[in-house]
């Protein structure tokens, strides 16, 4: 496969995932804003996700102090910031564009309909309707994968739209847990024990059920946080991301992707064979800024090995 046909399919499925996982994000915020709390509180949950997302100088720069509507259009109809989520979809739906003969109809039609779709959500729209539209971004995130799960043919194509895939999602999960256990004012963690703002996560992340079938118990913060970095078998899991990561670059390796393979699979085995408790002996924060600068590093390699050197095209 072409360096540049691999590169559009895996930041074609990267901008996917994405998209997705910020509907979630930003769905657990609506969702907390249902709750009864202080208004100090609400301020600061948005600010953690603006710092754990890498946006919080992007957004003063636009808009000063965080306020919940203005982080929220931020976050999600921004068109001229590259990391909101209708941007999102439409780098998906560009990359998709020029692997048209590669893709198949189906995909290329999902996408390009989700994209054109897009068009008719702005700040204008009222605040009722926002939870329909973070909804609606699920969904066709949703039925995006199953598409493309039911059809493209499971060759190089597949691997590197898997890649993308599981990439993202490891780097995402990690960030909806920052978000929740970060204190923006840089004072160490900020651990919240109250139950219902952890269930508003699990819900956000469709994990909930999943959480009560295995715990059967009170929701806390290391219960969440363990169920969702060490469970190979949940799919939104980090383990699981890792072994799929792991398999689908193996399947692609080539003489320069060694080294690449080596730091994931020695990655996967940390979750593999490790304990929760080790991992995150110096603080949960600490864990999780330090697992997303070895997966910056896993995405800096891929690129290497496999993709289009950045400013190519």
């Amino acid at each position: 496969m072409l360096s540049r046909t691999a590169d559009h399919l895996y930041w074609m499925s990267r901008y996917l995932e994405r998209a997705a996982n910020l509907a979630r994000m930003i769905d657990a915020h609506q969702r907390l804003a249902l709750l009864p709390r202080q208004p100090e509180a609400v301020l600061q949950g948005w600010h953690a996700t603006l710092i754990s997302l890498g946006m919080d100088s992007a957004y003063e720069a636009r808009y000063g102090a965080v306020t919940p509507r203005n982080a929220f259009n931020f976050l999600a109809f921004d068109r001229d910031h590259p990391g909101s989520l209708l941007q999102c979809l439409r780098s998906a739906r560009e990359n998709a564009r020029a692997v048209r003969g590669t893709i198949t109809s189906d995909m290329w039609e999902t996408l390009n309909e989700t994209y054109l779709d897009s068009a008719s959500f702005n700040t204008s729209m009222p605040e009722s309707a926002r939870g329909d539209f973070l909804e609606w971004v699920k969904y066709r995130a949703h039925l995006t994968r199953g598409i493309t799960s039911g059809t493209l043919l499971r060759d190089e194509a597949s691997h590197f739209t898997h890649i993308g895939t599981f990439l993202e999602r490891a780097d995402n999960t990690t960030r909806m847990l920052e978000a929740r256990w970060r204190d923006p004012g840089g004072r160490g963690e900020r651990l919240l024990e109250d139950a219902s703002e952890w269930a508003v996560l699990l819900r956000a992340m469709s994990a909930f059920e999943v959480y009560r079938r295995l715990y059967r118990d009170s929701v806390t913060p290391l219960r969440v946080t363990q169920m969702l970095l060490m469970r190979q078998d949940l799919p939104q899991g980090v383990h699981r991301c890792l072994a799929e990561l792991q398999a689908n670059l193996a399947a692609v390796a080539n003489e320069q992707s060694a080294e690449t393979l080596r730091r994931v699979g020695e990655l996967h085995a940390q979750f593999q064979f490790g304990r929760f408790e080790e991992l995150c002996a110096e603080g949960v924060t600490t864990f999780l800024d330090r697992f997303q600068g070895r997966l910056r590093d896993l995405g800096g390699r891929i690129a290497n090995d496999f993709l289009v050197p950045s400013g190519t095209y």
